[in-house]
């Protein structure tokens, strides 16, 4: 691909974001840092797209878009905002927009949307990242492949990362996979559960303390972050981070400074972050337990996990890895692989890694039988009911009207006809494809 793609944002990181995301994907890109730029770059080298955020100083994208038309109807415009507005979309389509996405934006979500609007289908696979980066990784289902392929994209970058998703759907590999991948990868990972640790605690974990800051600190202590120094901090369960902290924890973000407890010297740290929480931050802002300020800075570049029962493709290879780590070449009856993989795992993969540990050590072979598994599991396993072909019909029929009137509503814009549909918007896109819809 030859296409030229220009890129506007006021923001330095979120252009540089795009730009490199688009240039892997082998496009030629330009940036421009207002909307008044890129009208000058629009007119001298006329790119095969525009990319341009809502809200910026001077001229908004809508009135970009407006202009742009005007001259080269022809050009496809994408839309990107952090300000999630039905009146924006809605003239954004008017206006000829090709699509609107909501920052943080999904890079995979970034790649097909231009894909499409430009004859380039965007395909999700695993077969170009690095080998020695996939070590541990188990992604067979076309959503898990997406997310590693988007995590290596923004491994190389700064940015600050926010995993959400269910408890046990493996944010912790997902940090880990992108630690390795980035620049720092040789420099420590730190791992910290922020709700392992007592409240009291916490902050001179976090930031260290000097000795005899408080009553018991006889020694001084480095804290998390200055142990993660050049390197990658990564905390888990923030949504448990105390309001106080989550002040202190602010000012570092955008300082990179910390001042360890006992001490009014702010020392300059290197660091990347990787937040992580099972908990709905939007719902805690409002309910005023997380700061707005906090979340917004926090939520650059974020990954949902799905959770296991929605890539039940992946029970299977997950289950195999887990016993092959113990190491006592057990396998997997078929019954048993039958059984797992009708489960509908509420704990998610954590729980799958349980049950196959419990599994092995409770088997007397080298094969795990149907009764070798927990009891939740077994206790629902029925025979399962024959397949009604003309049931499966209606429901693919229900899938099929709900997503034409979703999309029908909002005019074909999929960011919204996912929210309507309460799906993700790559799922959205994949049943789109699936039902063969324009």
């Amino acid at each position: 691909m030859s296409q030229q793609i220009l890129i506007v944002d006021d923001e330095k990181k979120f252009r540089q974001l795009y730009a490199d995301t688009l240039s892997e994907a082998g496009y030629t890109v330009e940036t421009a840092a207002s909307a008044e730029d890129a009208l000058d770059l629009v007119q001298k080298k006329k790119p095969a797209m525009v990319v341009s955020d809502v809200r910026m100083q001077g001229m908004d994208g809508l009135a970009l878009l407006s202009k742009v038309r005007q001259q080269y109807s022809e050009i496809p415009f994408l839309l990107v905002t952090a300000y999630s507005n039905v009146r924006d979309a809605v003239n954004a389509l008017k206006l000829g927009a090709v699509d609107y996405l909501e920052k943080p934006v999904d890079l995979d979500e970034l790649l097909i949307a231009v894909g499409e609007a430009l004859g380039n289908p965007v395909k999700n696979t695993l077969q170009n990242l690095p080998e020695d980066m996939l070590k541990g990784i188990i992604a067979q289902s076309p959503a898990m492949q997406a997310l590693f392929q988007d995590a290596f994209r923004v491994a190389s970058s700064d940015a600050t990362i926010l995993l959400t998703g269910e408890s046990g759907t493996g944010k912790d590999v997902v940090a880990n996979f992108i630690h390795r991948a980035s620049p720092r990868g040789k420099s420590p990972l730190v791992a910290v559960n922020c709700s392992a640790i007592p409240a009291t605690l916490l902050a001179g974990e976090l930031f260290g303390h000097q000795k005899g800051a408080f009553t018991g600190a006889t020694t001084s202590r480095k804290g998390y972050f200055r142990e993660a120094a050049a390197g990658t901090i990564f905390l888990d369960e923030i949504g448990n981070l105390p309001l106080e902290l989550q002040t202190v924890l602010l000012r570092v973000l955008e300082s990179g400074c910390v001042v360890p407890l006992g001490s009014s010297r702010e020392e300059a740290v290197d660091f990347r972050l990787i937040a992580a929480t099972n908990t709905d931050l939007e719902e805690a802002v409002k309910t005023s337990v997380f700061r707005e300020d906090l979340y917004y800075r926090l939520n650059v570049i974020r990954f949902e996990l799905p959770p296991l029962r929605d890539r039940l493709e992946e029970v299977e290879p997950l289950a195999r890895f887990f016993l092959l780590k113990k190491g006592k070449g057990q396998r997997l009856s078929p019954a048993a692989i039958q059984m797992l993989c009708n489960y509908r795992w509420p704990g998610n993969v954590r729980e799958l890694q349980s049950a196959i540990e419990r599994s092995a050590l409770l088997s007397g072979s080298n094969i795990i039988l149907p009764e070798h598994l927990p009891p939740a599991i077994r206790k629902i396993q029925e025979k399962p009911p024959e397949k009604n072909t003309d049931k499966l019909t209606t429901l693919r029929q229900n899938e099929l009207i709900a997503i034409q009137e979703a999309l029908n509503q909002t005019n074909g814009n999929r960011t919204r006809a996912a929210k309507i549909l309460d799906i993700s918007r790559r799922t959205l896109i994949y049943k789109i494809k699936q039902y063969g819809l324009q």
